[in-house]
């Protein structure tokens, strides 16, 4: 595999290496970003958010790093098989990484103008929300830094949980706006803090994806339409 096997030029290693690096900062910026919005939109602090805003440039900067990287090392060294997958996945990861930070000060974004109204009790399910899909980064990630296909298929799995809650939050605030138009203003902000994050978990899910391709040269779906095939559900039910 090209994460063990030393390459005849030892450049080569080097730039994988600081790629890795790159997408292993973005993830750890990107994991930070998503909890610290949720933490001012849970502290109704301002000032919080607006870091968590100014931060998201940061990140821009890192991917635009990771792309003049993977570019070039394709040009230079025109790599194959395992090497040109690995490449190509950090290259499509450090955008979906990019696309997470928007999502994170969009959220941060609306803590303005949350934090002048009373808070509503369906709002207690944001912070379970965004455990859920820092969660499934975290794991996206170090099955990329592993190339463990297998955690990244758990991490793709558990994208229904977080789209449950999506579900169970917009029933509850649609209720919410019909007991009391009041509630209309803070709830439909709200609906917007939930979808960025359900959109994280698709983002999260888009990166496991990527990661079970690299290490396998395989789809996913390959994968579950296997494991959907008459042998294994009968494996199933013994």
């Amino acid at each position: 595999m090209s994460d063990t096997a030393s390459h005849t030029v030892k450049s080569f290693d080097d730039d994988l290496a600081q790629l890795r690096t790159r997408i292993g900062e973005m993830g750890g910026l990107v994991e930070a970003q998503i909890n610290a919005a949720v933490d001012a939109l849970a502290r109704r602090d301002v000032d919080a958010a607006m870091q968590v805003v100014a931060q998201d440039k940061r990140i821009d900067a890192i991917e635009l790093e990771a792309e003049r990287l993977a570019i070039t090392t394709i040009a230079l060294r025109a790599p194959m098989a395992d090497d040109l997958r690995e490449i190509i996945a950090a290259l499509k990861i450090s955008n979906m990484l990019e696309r997470i930070g928007d999502y994170a000060a969009n959220i941060a974004k609306r803590v303005t103008v949350l934090a002048q109204s009373a808070p509503i009790q369906p709002s207690v399910i944001i912070p379970e929300m965004a455990r859920a899909v820092a969660a499934m980064v975290k794991d996206a990630l170090d099955a990329y830094a592993d190339r463990d296909p297998a955690q990244a298929a758990e991490v793709c799995e558990r994208d229904r949980v977080v789209d449950d809650l999506y579900a169970s939050l917009f029933r509850s605030l649609l209720t919410y706006m019909m007991e009391n138009p009041h509630h209309i203003t803070p709830s439909a902000h709200l609906l917007f803090v939930a979808k960025n994050l359900e959109r994280v978990g698709d983002q999260a899910t888009n990166i496991a994806e990527v990661v079970y391709f690299s290490a396998t040269g395989r789809h996913i779906t390959d994968r579950r339409k296997q494991d959907d095939s008459p042998y294994a559900l009968a494996e199933e039910r013994m």
